[in-house]
């Protein structure tokens, strides 16, 4: 018999980030390495909402859909922002669709799978919309 296959979908509200670089920092002869706590605070939200709409540890290969919605800036015209909230005009700007996927995979480092080694299928969309957010599918394959 089949073993079910497990999906999860949840929303992470706020502004998408991507994953930055890790700092260094000189103590003395000492070079010290750490996470800029801007990464820290966005992986804590990213794990917190995947908590909240459920979420169980996946098993096995996984497949990975993220889905970053980023607002107009307030300076565009009515007839840019119409046409950048319909895809028309698709969202260029930083961050990198690989940094953003980043950001969301390794903050579900042994929350929703031991590793994130174990997506093999994943899907990155960058668009405009009304409320920033980043919208999260993740289904054993």
């Amino acid at each position: 018999m089949a073993k079910d296959k497990r999906y999860i979908a949840f929303t992470v509200p706020g502004k998408p980030l991507g994953k930055q670089r890790p700092r260094f920092s000189r103590q003395g002869t000492a070079v010290r390495t750490y996470t800029p706590r801007q990464t820290v605070e966005y992986e804590r939200l990213v794990k917190e909402s995947y908590i909240a709409a459920g979420g169980k540890k996946l098993e096995g290969t996984i497949g990975a859909t993220i889905r970053g919605y980023f607002e107009p800036p307030r300076s565009t015209s009515k007839k840019q922002r119409q046409k950048m909230l319909s895809g028309e005009i698709g969202y260029t700007k930083k961050i990198d669709a690989d940094n953003l996927a980043k950001s969301i995979l390794d903050a579900l480092n042994g929350v929703a799978y031991d590793d994130d080694a174990q997506v093999c299928l994943l899907l990155v969309y960058k668009a405009y919309a009304e409320t920033a957010r980043v919208e999260v599918q993740l289904k054993e394959l």
